[in-house]
This record gives structure tokens, sequence and C-alpha cells, in this order.
């Protein structure tokens, strides 16, 4: 579907309303229900390690499907598989609500996962071809908002909806927003050509599949279990490694491959793809870290946390309305640049932070870290996907999503294992200074509270250690973070400088 075709062009406003819906519906529900667990392990009788499975089925089964749309849509229909990924994804929800089990949620959440896996993908790939080059992207910067709003919006209102109604409400929400993405799709949305003689690459599929889902179940129990000391992770690794060795020896020797080697030839796609996943890490990484700060370390109730992290979600709508008129006029890799310098300013903000650390200060740094990810995500988006043929914007849509949330898997996991590990590194270096002939404790204010010779005084003690211990695995942690955005500074000169009259798939290219 070109970006000047009649249809698209009258109801550009209205297809634009009902794709970022849809975003917005699956968004949400990668963290909504998280601040819903312990409601829902009380509701179901399950344990610690059994309720994480609503969270990772749901994971894993997106990211197995997400390579999956380019596929589909070519083969039914973009129009047709938007239609059945709406309707499923807001059935699936209705049931996840509905559940009575623990069985039965983790089963229909792998539903939620599996239909909604497509939804951002073919999102993206519709506002690219119905909007003109020099509008993509204004239009990157809706659909980023639409992307990001997730994260920052879903603890706030799933904490709200749980703390007001039930835990069944984070599902429910999804009803009135999936129905009216369904019937605006339906109403406004063209059909794209079609393949009816596509056949799925199904050991390509499923060797992908197989290694997507392993490194996911991976990452999302190592650090419960010890990562390789346990024997199920070493299991879970072996069986990655190996299936995607199988997948890439078979990419690069099959005739029809599942995932096109073709398009990994766009200089601008790959290089997209190393930054988004940085994307990923960093950003989700950091909100990973910050919501447990403000409610272990500084006592904030769910509500109130969400409502300090609210400005970082201004940030970014702020910074993405600005860049989206800047893309195609200004040098991508100096936007690019801009939204790494402050995504860095932000972390060695972070990294002087102690629990007395006032709301505005938490507030002001997360516009700072917003702004950086709007300077990041709209020119990265339009920049990766400009100049791939549209016939492979959906597999490139695909692919783009797909590293970003294992980006995301991986820097999630990284700092959390991190954080108990320094946690208990800095515990035992702090702890061997604090001894009972120290002088400090000749002190009756101190005493009366830290008194070594109580049991009483020992667990008050061994507790303001720790806290102090995780102030500093924490500090550890966004110094990580700085750097680790600070080393990819260098790479934007990966980016390819594009013809400053090219046609309509060029003319986002770097100038």
């Amino acid at each position: 579907m070109a970006a000047d075709d009649t249809g698209a062009g009258i109801n550009r406003a209205a297809i634009t309303g009902c794709v970022i819906l849809a975003t917005i519906m699956q968004a949400l529900d990668t963290t909504i229900a998280n601040i819903a667990l312990p409601h829902i392990q009380g509701s179901v009788s399950a344990s610690q390690d059994q309720i994480n499975w609503v969270l990772t089925s749901y994971i894993v089964a997106a990211a197995i499907m997400t390579p999956l749309t380019g596929f589909l849509a070519g083969r039914f229909g973009r129009k047709r598989v938007f239609l059945v990924a709406v309707a499923g994804f807001t059935v699936a929800s209705m049931l996840c609500g509905m559940a009575q089990s623990l069985v039965q949620i983790v089963l229909f959440r792998v539903l939620q996962g599996m239909f909604g896996a497509a939804l951002v993908p073919l999102s993206q790939s519709v506002l690219i071809d119905i909007y003109p080059p020099e509008r993509r992207g204004s239009a990157m910067a809706l659909f980023g908002v639409a992307v990001m709003v997730g994260p920052v919006l879903g603890p706030v209102l799933g904490g709200w909806l749980t703390d007001n109604f039930t835990w069944r409400w984070v599902f429910y929400i999804n009803l009135p927003i999936g129905i009216l993405a369904f019937l605006g799709i339906t109403t406004f949305l063209p059909e794209t050509m079609r393949n009816a003689g596509a056949k799925l690459d199904w050991f390509g599929f499923g060797t992908l599949s197989l290694a997507i889902g392993a490194l996911q179940v991976l990452l999302d129990r190592g650090e419960q279990l010890d990562w390789f000391g346990s024997g199920e992770i070493l299991i879970e690794t072996i069986i990655a490694a190996s299936a995607f060795y199988l997948f890439l020896a078979h990419t690069f020797t099959a005739d029809e491959p599942f995932v096109k080697p073709a398009l990994f030839r766009d200089r601008n796609f790959t290089a997209g793809l190393v930054f988004i996943f940085i994307v990923g890490v960093t950003y989700l990484a950091s909100l990973a870290l910050i919501t447990p700060y403000l409610q272990s370390l500084m006592d904030y109730p769910i509500v109130t946390a969400g409502l300090v992290l609210g400005p970082r979600g201004l940030g970014t709508m702020g910074a993405m309305m600005i860049v989206g008129r800047l893309v195609g006029r200004v040098d991508t890799r100096f936007l690019l640049c801009i939204g790494l310098g402050l995504t860095a300013w932000s972390f060695y903000d972070m990294t002087g932070w102690t629990p007395d650390i006032s709301q505005g200060m938490i507030m002001r740094n997360g516009v700072v870290q917003g702004a950086g990810l709007g300077f990041l995500f709209v020119p990265l988006s339009a920049v990766t996907m400009a100049t791939l043929p549209p016939d492979q914007r959906t597999d490139g849509a695909g692919l783009f999503n797909l590293l970003r949330n294992i980006g995301s898997s991986v820097g999630i996991s990284v700092v959390t294992s991190l954080l108990t590990q320094n946690t208990q590194a800095n515990h035992a270096d702090i702890a061997q200074h604090v001894t009972a002939v120290n002088r400090v404790f000749e002190n009756p204010a101190i005493a009366q509270f830290w008194n070594p010779a109580t049991d009483a005084g020992r667990a008050a003690l061994d507790a303001m250690i720790t806290q102090q211990a995780q102030i500093i695995a924490y500090i550890d942690d966004f110094k990580l973070l700085m750097i680790a955005t600070l080393a990819v500074i260098p790479l934007l000169i990966v980016f390819k400088q594009g013809a400053s009259g090219g046609g309509q798939g060029h003319t986002l290219a770097v100038e």
C-alpha cells in the first residue's frame, strides 16, 4: 500500500488513530500485569515460582510469534492479519480476566502473547506506508509515544485498577480499546496484496522460535536459579545456542529462508537493529531499577511511585513531537547523538542518588531521560525502515521489535543479577568494619537503635547495612548503564549517508 493511495490519504488520520490504539493496548500489557501479580498469586494459591509464569509465558509467546508477522501479512493480507490479532488479543485478555486457576491464566497469557506479537510491527509498517516521506518522522513520533507509554503508564494504571477494583480489571481494560481498534481497522484500513503461493520455512521458523523461547526463559529464570549453577539454565543455554546455530546455517544455505539475508544488506537497517537492542537494554533496564528503588528504599506506595515516574513519559512525548519534525531535515546521527547524550547524563545524575533525594529531582531526571528516549526512538525507527523496499517493511518491523524486546530482557536480567550480587558483596565489605568494639557504639543515641549486644540491635544494624549495600549496588548499575550508553556513540558512523535528492525510499536516510 503506497503512501499516496487515495483511500489511505483520505482516511490517514483515522487509520493512525486505530493502529495507535492497537499499539497502546499491546504496550500496556507488557507491564500492567506485573503490579497485580501478588493479588493474582493469592487468588489462585500459587507459589512465587509458579506465578512468575504469568509474565514469562506472555513474553516467550510474543517473542516467538513476532518474526512470523511478515510472512502472515504477505500470505493472508495485512488487514486480515491485523484484525485477527486485535480480536484474538482482546478475547484472550477477557479470558485472562475470567480465569479461575493458574493453569488457565498461563494458557490465556500464551494466547495473548501469540496474538499481540503482530500488533506493534503491523502498526509500524502501516504508518510507514500511509505517510509520505516528509511526514514519516511525525508518524514515528506518534508510534513511539504509543510504544513507550506502556512501561510508564502500565504500573500506575495496573496499581489503580487493582486497588480500586480487582486484578481482573488489568485484563478487562483491553475490551473497549480492542473493540474501537477492531471497528476502526475494519472501516478504514485498505487491504494489501496477498501472495497466496507463499510458503513458510518451517525449519527456519522452528529453530528461531526454539532459540528465542529458550533464551527468554533463561533470562527470566536465571537470577532466581543462580544462573549456570542450575542444571535447568545450562540445558536452556545449550538449546538456545544449538537452535540459533542451526537457524543461521539454514538461513544462509536455504533457497527461501524464513528471514531473508537481503534485509541485512541494508546497512541502515542492520545498524538500526543494533541500536534498538541497546535502547531496549538501557531504557527498560533503568525502569526495572527505578521502580523497586522508589518502593523498597524510599517506601513509596506504588501509585505514588507511578506518579513520580510520570514526567518521564511527558519528556518522551515532548521530545518525540519535536524530533518528529526534524527527521529528514537534520542529520539523523546528530539527533541520535543528542538522545544518547541526554540518556547518559540522566544515568550519571542517578549515580548520585540516595533515598533522601527529593521527588522534584527524580521528576527532573525522568524528564531528561524521557527526552533522550524521544530523540533516540523516533529517528531510529524512521531511518531503520526508510531504505527497505515496501514489501520487506513488515519483515523488517518484526525483527526491529524483536530485537527491542530481547534487548529489554537482556538488560533487565543483567542489572537485576548485578544488583543482587553487588548487594551481597557490598554487605560483606561494610559488615567487616562493623564490630562490637567499634567506639561509635559508645554513643547512647546510636546504641539505643543499633546495639550489637542485643538481638534487636543486631537485626536493626543488619537492616541498615543491607540498605547501604543496596544503595551502592544501585549506583553501580546506573554507572554501568551510563558507560554502555556512551560506548555506542562512536557506532553512529555506521549509518550511511543518503542522497539528498533520493526518492521516497531514501529521503529519511542520514543526510
